[in-house]
């Protein structure tokens, strides 16, 4: 299952989170998989999109930035997969 991920950065504070991920990578738990990420041009949040079977991984991930950053998770489908939902 994917899930698009935003991430509002505290204090609007990007350099902090950036600087960790210098330092220690993503720190993602075995199982939670990266896909790809966007950053808005004010350098307030981020959108990512992660991929796992088991949504407590996200949760394991997010404990590990909380203190530098607010999390929203959605779970997500490709546009083509709702099309089809809706038109089958």
């Amino acid at each position: 299952m994917q899930f698009m991920v935003i991430e509002r950065f505290k204090n609007q504070d990007a350099r902090a989170v950036y600087a960790r991920f210098m330092e220690k990578g993503r720190m993602l738990p075995e199982g939670l998989i990266y896909v790809d990420s966007w950053v808005d041009t004010s350098y307030d949040r981020c959108f990512q999109v992660m991929e796992c079977e088991d949504a407590t991984l996200l949760q394991q991930w997010v404990l590990q930035w909380s203190d530098l950053a607010h999390f929203e998770i959605i779970p997500v489908v490709q546009s083509a997969s709702a099309w089809k939902h809706f038109h089958d």
